[in-house]
């Protein structure tokens, strides 16, 4: 061993050992079969299991595609389904029928109907429409039903304003109708608050007049209801005010009527108690009194009771220029005029 060395150092026995080189590459022998073999088959391997690989992925790949859009055709198809059932739900139908019962003479401006009937053709009728969503659907089926989704929707949509004009112009024109019917109703009030005065049973009914005149002068509403409502309370009361003024007058009626019949009454018991006077100038009493013609003296009844006179009628004299002409004595008048009876 060598006393020298550096410590840490181990000494190396063989020093040729460093010196060796590696061992070349041998390169394949051509003439060998079994690599030629070997190259033939392995190739076709490998390229096989590279298509193979490249097909799953093309095919995991696809179907990955596929499949979202196939979501996002049945998303899109879903979401038009909503609103086409939005849009003809019961409610909206209903609104649709009504707008369209709507007449030209219901309404301010008549176009709105005309634009409400093209648009019910352009829908086919106000039915409700059906839209089918699956997930079990294919992507093209899926994509069909959401075109004809909107196509739906749109004409609905066409639909739905056409019936919200219609409807609009009818409640313009209800208001403008409540409105003048308010203002004439007022005018006919105000007629017969000033008409019946002093022609009342009760004269409270007039004060409930009044006060409804200044209530419906008070209403300011874009409603029509509001109006009308005002309309009714002053009818209510022109009709109290009328039923009292018919009642005062069957009152005074009635009043006059046994007026008339106490007065008839009285002339007749003042006709039979008091004598009355008669055309021609004579005196002409209201008994007609009449004698037995029987015979008897002095004018007596048969009877023996108060005898009865009567008048002489004709030639417009009375009875006792008559009886002047009677000069053969019993009881007629004597020569000189005077008369006497027995």
């Amino acid at each position: 061993m060598n006393e020298n060395k550096e410590p840490g150092v181990e000494e190396v026995d063989d020093p040729e050992v460093f010196e060796q080189e590696p061992p070349a590459f041998e390169p394949h022998d051509p003439t060998d079969g079994n690599y030629k073999s070997r190259t033939k088959w392995l190739v076709p391997v490998i390229a096989a299991v590279v298509v193979v690989v490249v097909a799953v992925a093309g095919l995991v790949g696809w179907r990955v595609f596929e499949s979202r859009r196939h979501d996002a055709a049945l998303d899109s198809c879903t979401q038009a389904a909503k609103a086409v059932q939005a849009k003809t739900s019961s409610d909206r139908m209903a609104q649709y029928r009504e707008a369209a019962g709507i007449k030209a003479d219901q309404v301010k401006d008549a176009k709105t109907v005309l634009a409400m009937a093209r648009s019910v053709k352009d829908a086919e009728g106000l039915k409700r429409q059906t839209v089918q969503c699956k997930v079990s659907m294919s992507t093209a089926d899926l994509n069909a039903e959401t075109g004809k989704a909107r196509r739906i929707d749109g004409r609905f949509a066409v639909v739905a304003k056409a019936a919200k004009a219609v409807l609009a112009s009818r409640d313009a024109r209800a208001l403008d109708d409540a409105k003048a019917a308010l203002d004439g109703k007022k005018g006919e009030a105000s007629r017969l608050l000033t008409d019946s005065d002093g022609k009342v049973a009760d004269n409270a009914t007039r004060d409930g007049l009044q006060k409804a005149i200044g209530q419906a002068g008070q209403v300011k509403s874009n409603k029509a209801k509001a109006y009308q409502d005002a309309a009714h309370a002053l009818q209510a009361a022109i009709d109290q005010v009328n039923a009292s003024v018919q009642a005062k007058s069957q009152a005074d009626q009635q009043a006059a009527a046994q007026a008339v019949q106490q007065a008839q009454q009285q002339y007749a018991a003042q006709q039979q108690a008091a004598p009355s006077y008669g055309g021609g100038g004579g005196y002409r009493p209201t008994y007609r009194p009449s004698y037995n013609q029987g015979g008897g003296n002095g004018g007596g009844n048969a009877g023996g009771g108060v005898p009865t006179q009567t008048a002489p009628q004709g030639g417009g004299s009375n009875w006792r220029d008559r009886l002047k002409g009677n000069t053969t004595g019993g009881n007629g008048c004597n020569p000189d005029g005077s008369c006497g009876i027995g």
